[in-house]
C-alpha cells in the first residue's frame, strides 16, 4: 500500500477535525446542566430570579468559550491546513 505524504496528512487532519468538534459536547452538556439547576434556584427562591440568572448567564458565557475555540481549530485544520506546504 502506497500512500502518499498529502493524503496522510489530509487523512490526519480529518481525524483532528473529528476530534475537535467532540470538544462541543462538553459546553452544551454543561449549559444544559447549568440552566436546569439555575431552574431549580428560581423555583426555590424567586426573589432571587435576577442574581441567579445573572451568575447562570455569565458562567455559560464562559462555558460557551470551549466550543467556539474547538470549532475554530477544526475550521483552521479545514481550510487552511499549513502542512501542506511543507511538503
Amino acid at each position: 500500500m502506497n500512500i502518499s505524504n498529502e493524503a496522510f496528512v489530509l487523512g490526519c487532519s480529518a481525524i483532528g477535525i473529528g476530534l475537535a468538534m467532540i470538544a462541543g459536547l462538553g459546553p452544551g452538556i454543561g449549559q444544559g446542566f447549568a440552566a436546569g439547576k439555575a431552574a431549580e434556584a428560581v423555583g426555590r427562591q424567586p426573589e432571587a430570579k435576577s442574581d441567579i440568572f445573572q451568575i447562570m448567564l455569565i458562567g455559560q458565557a464562559v462555558s460557551e468559550t470551549t466550543g467556539i475555540y474547538s470549532l475554530l481549530v477544526a475550521l483552521l485544520m479545514m481550510f487552511i491546513q499549513p502542512l501542506l506546504s511543507g511538503l
